[in-house]
């Protein structure tokens, strides 16, 4: 089976890492630890100021959780385990050392969205849109909601939730704060990702080190709290209507 795979190249202190699922490029337990394990290890890497965070291909930027992964889950236990891993990519994006910098060319769904909204800065191509499918499965995007609204606001989340089926451009995301700029192409949004971040990996780490904090603050409670949001997640997956729901989408 197929899990994925992450690529990281590191260019001027600025490293570019970028991940690739043939499956719209969800993330499958396995990846979701990879792309964590990197985030730390760049994190604590000295050659490295900023982090471009990426995905391979052009329509689809993230499809968010597997849905044979979800529909395989049997336990709370197991549920719980899966859900945290969002929990741990989130929590990876925030406590690390170095401003994250995403880059989005396609579609995002649930936990996609919860990735780029823990992106210190994003930026979008025309192309990009944002679904959080998450209720209409039943399970809720709890995990990912604290990241989602910090970035968005309560309101803007909301909407996203109930929603569900609906997708969101990139316009929206840019009224609403989700993106902090959007391109007509890739290759336009690729170039002012590169000159942004050329430009950080100039200023001092430490000043960067102590603003990311200053994005950051009154987060200090995420560990428990995803870890929280997990379990809810955990427990809902089993329910008779998410496996029906995801038995629906499968066919």
């Amino acid at each position: 089976m197929n899990t994925g795979s992450v690529h990281t190249q590191i260019v001027a202190k600025v490293a570019t890492l970028t991940f690739f699922h043939p499956a719209s490029n969800s993330l499958p337990s396995d990846l979701l630890r990879k792309i964590t394990e990197e985030l730390i290890s760049l994190g604590q890497n000295e050659e490295v100021q900023v982090i471009l965070l990426k995905s391979d291909g052009e329509k689809t930027f993230c499809a968010g959780a597997s849905f044979d992964e979800l529909l395989a889950i049997d336990s709370e236990e197991k549920g719980i385990l899966f859900f945290m891993g969002f929990a741990h990519l989130i929590n990876a994006i925030r406590s690390c050392t170095k401003v994250v910098i995403g880059l989005v060319q396609g579609k995002a769904v649930g936990g996609g969205v919860g990735l780029l909204s823990a992106c210190d800065y994003c930026l979008a191509t025309e192309e990009a849109a944002v679904k959080l499918s998450e209720l209409f499965i039943g399970i809720g995007a709890f995990v990912i909601e604290p990241a989602v609204t910090r970035k968005l606001g309560k309101s803007a989340f909301s909407t996203l939730t109930l929603e569900a089926t609906e997708w969101h451009s990139a316009q929206w995301g840019l009224d609403k704060g989700l993106f902090s700029k959007v391109f007509p192409s890739i290759e336009e949004m690729e170039v002012a990702g590169e000159k942004l971040s050329t430009a950080l990996a100039s200023y001092s780490p430490e000043a960067l080190l102590e603003m990311k904090k200053v994005f950051w603050e009154g987060t200090e409670h995420w560990d428990t709290l995803l870890k929280e949001r997990a379990a809810i997640s955990g427990k809902l997956v089993l329910s008779k209507f998410t496996k029906e729901t995801l038995q629906k989408f499968k066919k």
